[in-house]
């Protein structure tokens, strides 16, 4: 069969062979023909005009030349032997100059030959050269693929060292390209979306994204792959999310009863906002109809996404039925237990928490409660997920800030549930960019909580340096001296811990000597203290016995303190725009006004200037997680890169939204119009899911 040729082993490329085939498996996961073809270049570089000599400059950047080599020689000894060659064109004369393999460029360049020689113009004591040129002698091919925009991909040493650099891996695609036909790169979007669109075909698009002679030919190649990729991408996700709307029966919470409107009318601790109303209202239809729910909760930090998910817990209460709140930490988890306790405190509730720590007789005892459905709510980390933990009847399960947790781990709390899976409530308090939710969640229906409670007033945020701490100290000490609390984060670097340990100890001495007790209190976390020490040191915090809480990112999450006011970031350019988002997120809680206040070193990268001008400009979560997604990339986003999704080859969706959106928008109407994809004009579309899609690295593990 045709198709079979792209599925041929590397090695048997002619110019591969073993060795080199072993190589680019180990160092580029290139398996076969396909594996090569599609591993695109990261840039290229504009071969398609000759310069002359004369017009060249040491600004004249990369340039490419054509002319004979009239001289070549051996200069200097030792560690200074490099060799020098003289390249001649109608204009002028270039020395070129290599360093190293200059013995086998001294037997393998032949004096007299002429040349296209490839290298950026340098200036060596006033006097221009091309330091390592690359070098090839005209054919009639070689002018002709000079003549266009070059490939260049992205490399290693050791695939440089057995000449498999970008120059030899052209020599390979090439060697490609010229033995495949149209037919044995099947087109896999249907005719009428190529004319819509006006997108060339799969073959020539990925002929051109290699080989491009002009930049028209890469521009639509780039746009023909990137539909593509995105397009198959969004047909899956809706596919898997019709396909379990069809088929995956779910229980039907017929009723709202006494518990969800006990806690309503007597319990709620504040007026609820109208998008919390309106997500509540998207969950209950949700639940109502025997179909399993799959639903992203996104809000930002205090928009009250605990108060909707305890509503919801009360709605599977009242239809007889348990919910699970799993968080990915043990602080998150205890801060839900401890809120949510407070919350149902005086009703016939039983709440209980599961965790890692909690072992012997007081383990066993839940086990056991909840397997005889005792227990209505069980509230914990991935303990829950264990084989151990049985549920009588589960039918709402809720997992807090969802991108730490595997697909695996999701599915584990599906296998707790029969006949049918519980209905799945995803949060998440980290604000996912709109591209990037309907990558990661485009299975999913999504609810927004818009609106902050009333009465929240917007966080003051500004920048200051060293030269302001002064300042910074007197601002603090009035607003403890108004009542108010503060809290002083530092960074902390997995990779240098020691040090950063070191920086907590000496700001908290500082801290200790600036505020000096006993008017002052001041209290200190950190990730290597015990776990009784860090509890004493919050609870001691949250009851206002100290007033300066100094702490590492431990904080980022679980602590909900109304009275503290004041944010402090020292070395705020060490941070991720999310992660100072999360952080700022610790104060305005209360009623009262809040303040961030990020301080760093006089010295910024261009990044994090912009990370701070961000933090100081806006409050919206989804405004900077946009912002983060164009500064770092999807593949930064915490946790993100173990998704599995976001390994594109070409696609880039900090700049790529528009595509993916009609991409998803045109995927949808397809679907409407033939849901299994039956008719004949979709054949490709049918024929790739079945077959190639599945044989592309990555795209396996999209469903």
């Amino acid at each position: 069969m045709l198709a079979s040729k792209l599925d041929s082993p590397i090695e048997y490329l002619k110019g591969v062979g073993p060795a080199k085939g072993d190589l680019l498996r180990k160092e580029l996961s290139i398996f076969t023909f396909r594996d090569l073809l599609f591993h695109f270049p990261f840039r290229y570089v504009d071969k398609t005009k000759f310069h002359q000599i004369r017009g060249l400059s040491v600004d004249s950047g990369e340039v490419q030349l054509r002319g004979i080599l009239r001289q070549l020689s051996m200069v200097g000894e030792g560690r200074k032997k490099r060799l020098v060659g003289k390249l001649r064109d109608a204009t002028g004369v270039m020395e070129l100059v290599w360093f190293q393999g200059i013995h086998y460029l001294e037997r393998s360049l032949e004096v007299g030959k002429e040349y296209i020689a490839f290298g950026k113009v340098s200036d060596f004591n006033g006097s221009l050269n091309i330091p390592h040129p690359e070098m090839e002698a005209v054919t009639e091919e070689n002018v002709e693929e000079a003549a266009t925009f070059s490939p260049v991909y992205p490399s290693t040493e050791k695939l440089n060292s057995r000449g498999l650099d970008s120059k030899g891996r052209r020599k390979l695609v090439r060697a490609l390209l010229d033995q495949l036909a149209s037919a044995d790169v099947p087109e896999n979007l249907p005719d009428y979306l190529n004319q819509k669109l006006r997108l060339p075909d799969h073959f020539t698009a990925l002929q051109h994204i290699h080989f491009p002679r002009t930049q028209a030919e890469l521009d639509a190649a780039v746009k023909r792959l990137k539909f593509e990729e995105l397009f198959f991408l969004q047909l899956r996700l809706l596919r898997i999310k019709r396909r379990r709307r069809d088929e995956v029966r779910g229980f039907v919470f017929e009723k709202v009863g006494d518990y969800f409107n006990r806690f309503f009318k007597e319990k709620l601790p504040f007026e609820l906002t109208g998008a919390q109303k309106r997500v509540i209202k998207e969950i209950r239809q949700d639940m109502g109809v025997g179909v399993q729910m799959n639903r992203l909760l996104q809000g930002d930090v205090g928009s009250g996404k605990t108060i909707v998910a305890l509503l919801c817990m009360l709605i599977a209460l009242d239809n007889g039925f348990q919910s699970c709140l799993v968080a990915p930490t043990e602080i998150l988890a205890q801060q839900h237990f401890l809120s949510i306790g407070e919350m149902l405190k005086d009703m016939d509730v039983e709440v209980a928490f599961l965790s890692g720590t909690v072992k012997g007789k007081a383990r066993k005892a839940i086990l056991e409660k909840l397997e005889a459905g005792e227990i209505h709510i069980l509230i914990g980390t991935h303990a829950v997920f264990e084989d151990a933990v049985v549920f009588k009847n589960l039918g709402f399960s809720i997992t807090d800030e969802q991108h730490r947790f595997g697909v695996e781990q999701r599915a584990a709390l599906w296998k707790k549930s029969q006949p049918h899976p519980p209905h799945v409530l995803v949060m998440s308090a980290t604000p996912i960019p709109r591209t990037l939710a309907m990558t990661l969640y485009g299975d999913l229906d999504v609810s927004v909580i818009d609106e902050l409670p009333p009465g929240r007033k917007e966080i003051v945020t500004s920048h200051r340096t060293e030269s302001h701490r002064l300042r910074v100290i007197g601002f603090m000490k009035e607003q403890i001296k108004e009542g108010r609390q503060v809290y002083v984060v530092y960074p902390l670097i997995e990779e240098s811990e020691a040090l950063d340990l070191a920086n907590l100890m000496a700001g908290y001495e500082a801290i200790s000597r600036d505020f000096p007790a006993p008017e002052y209190q001041v209290s200190i976390v950190h990730g290597k203290m015990k776990a009784a020490d860090k509890d004493f040191e919050m609870a001691r915090f949250v009851k206002n016995q100290t007033q300066i809480m100094v702490a590492t990112t431990v904080i980022e999450v679980g602590v909900n303190v109304p009275n503290a006011s004041v944010m402090v970031i020292e070395n705020a350019e060490r941070f991720g725009l999310s992660q100072l988002h999360q952080l700022r997120g610790r104060v305005g809680r209360g009623a009262d006004q809040s303040y961030c206040i990020l301080m760093s070193g006089y010295k910024l990268s261009d990044e994090a200037r912009e990370r701070i001008r961000t933090m100081c400009s806006t409050n919206n979560g989804f405004d900077i997680a946009e912002a983060d997604l164009r500064l770092r990339g999807p593949g930064n986003i915490e946790g993100t890169q173990q998704s599995g999704i976001l390994n594109f080859r070409i696609a880039d969706l900090a700049r790529d939204g528009q595509i993916l959106q009609t991409a998803r928008t045109l995927a949808g109407q397809i679907l409407d119009d033939d849901p299994l994809l039956e008719k004949s004009i979709n054949q490709p579309l049918r024929q790739f899911l079945k077959t190639d899609g599945k044989k592309l690295r990555g795209w396996s593990r999209i469903s």
